[in-house]
């Protein structure tokens, strides 16, 4: 049953880049209440499967096949219980997930030579898919929306460990930082200014910006696709990008205009209600060896109030640094490896490279000297660490780990109601398998439904 709960997120919609496959006679392979699944849904699926680099494996259908089971049976309770996504936030989906496809291909006409068509018509095919898809984990939330866990229920948990079975926890590191990044003058940033302005005037002088766009644009996100952003509405951009694109009519260019990501000229393509479908040009201004040693200076100065306990370093975050996710945090980073929980304390393997060579060598309570780093955006600024605590590798216990087993024992927990919804929704549901498939393990208790 675990399987099942894998289902969202995973092979259902895995779109990438695959050639158009031949048309063959197609069949029904699983009925599902008044839904159908087709043989050439499920090969599409394992195509995807085989492109990800995986090698071929038939039995591998039989876990798509539960996993399509799975969508349709929270799709058709989604009906029931009127649970619907919003068109906007469908298409912001298929817009990232093209951007993506776009990106892995090495580009807009690769990718449409690799599918065989457009991306336009691509974008049709997919969309209805990507929408049940969005349905099937909104439904999936809502079933699981409720589940909660108490300190008893936590205790229970970890009790029904054995204790040789008790997990490793391997070493982690509690690490706050101060990110600085330089300030250009207005000097230093007007030549970037003048040369998106000199894009803007070939624009405005008959020259196409989609191709402009794929030349010039600093935004690693849409210049493949032209400078297209899609539709958004006024939530999803920088203030000032989303004043002009809904000032704008259809075919005006903006100014030229600066947000935190630098210098922008948008053009909007169309409107409707409260969402924009636009593209945009984005040059980033770079970092000059002046605006370093400028940089450097104020990091000293910060460094030296820490370590003489003039400033606590809680407070040098939240005054000073530029990462907008810690500094409001005391400047500690956090670290998740699922959606639902976030921590302070970060396993060893999942830190940054650069920073454990930084930590590893400091002791517990102790602060870095402001150190010369490489954002992944190119840009270079620096950092200042600090060590706040060090756990060494040991069996998971309540007193270092509570958080951890609170997660799971929530895991489980809700596992077991979805568990009990999906045994239900089964026994109520008309399910029909194709005998080529009936024998699978993963569809064996579908099957059993599906018999009675």
């Amino acid at each position: 049953m675990k399987k099942i709960l894998l289902m969202t997120g995973g092979l259902i919609c895995l779109f990438l880049n695959v050639k158009a496959q031949p048309k063959n006679i197609d069949k029904v392979v699983a009925v599902l209440g008044s839904n159908i699944i087709l043989a050439s849904e499920l090969n599409q699926q394992y195509v995807l499967f085989l492109n990800q680099g995986n090698p071929p494996n038939e039995k591998m259908k039989c876990y798509i096949l539960q996993q399509m089971l799975v969508q349709k049976l929270l799709k058709q309770q989604a009906e029931i219980d009127s649970v619907m996504v919003e068109d906007s936030q469908v298409d912001n989906d298929v817009e990232r997930r093209m951007r993506y496809q776009i990106s892995r291909a090495g580009g807009q006409e690769r990718l449409e030579a690799l599918l065989n068509k457009s991306i336009l018509q691509y974008k049709d095919e997919i969309r209805p898919d990507i929408k049940d898809e969005l349905i099937a984990n909104k439904m999936q939330g809502k079933i699981t929306e409720n589940v909660s866990v108490t300190p008893l229920d936590v205790k229970k948990y970890f009790e029904s460990y054995k204790k040789d079975s008790l997990p490793d926890i391997n070493t982690e590191y509690e690490i706050g930082e101060v990110v600085l990044h330089p300030e250009l003058t207005k000097a230093e940033k007007q030549r970037f200014y003048d040369k998106l302005d000199a894009i803007r005037l070939r624009i405005k002088s008959g020259e196409d910006f989609s191709f402009l766009a794929k030349t010039y644009s600093e935004d690693p996100g849409s210049a493949g696709e032209g400078g297209d952003l899609g539709f958004f509405d006024r939530q999803q951009m920088a203030k000032e990008f989303t004043a002009y694109a809904f000032k704008l009519k259809a075919g005006e260019t903006s100014p030229v205009f600066e947000t935190e990501f630098g210098y922008h000229i948008l053009q909007v393509i169309e409107r409707r209600g409260e969402q924009v479908h636009a593209r945009h040009i984005l040059i980033r201004p770079q970092t000059t060896p002046q605006s370093l040693d400028r940089l450097k200076l104020h990091a000293d100065s910060i460094y030296n109030n820490i370590q003489t306990k003039k400033l606590p370093f809680s407070t040098a975050a939240s005054l000073y640094s530029d990462d907008k996710e810690s500094k409001y945090n005391g400047g500690m980073m956090m670290y998740s490896d699922n959606v639902s929980s976030r921590t302070t304390f970060i396993p060893a393997d999942k830190i940054d490279p650069k920073i454990f060579l930084v930590v590893d060598t400091m002791k517990v309570g102790s602060v870095s000297k402001p150190v010369l780093f490489t954002g992944e955006d190119g840009k270079q600024g620096y950092k200042i660490v600090f060590l706040k605590s060090k756990i060494p590798p040991h069996k998971g216990n309540l007193d270092q780990d509570y958080a951890k087993f609170k997660e799971r024992a929530q895991e489980q927990k809700s596992n077991k109601v979805l568990s009990e919804w999906f045994e239900k929704r089964r026994e109520n549901t008309y399910i029909k398998i194709d005998p080529e498939y009936s024998t699978c393990d993963e569809l064996k208790i579908w099957a059993k439904t599906a018999s009675k």
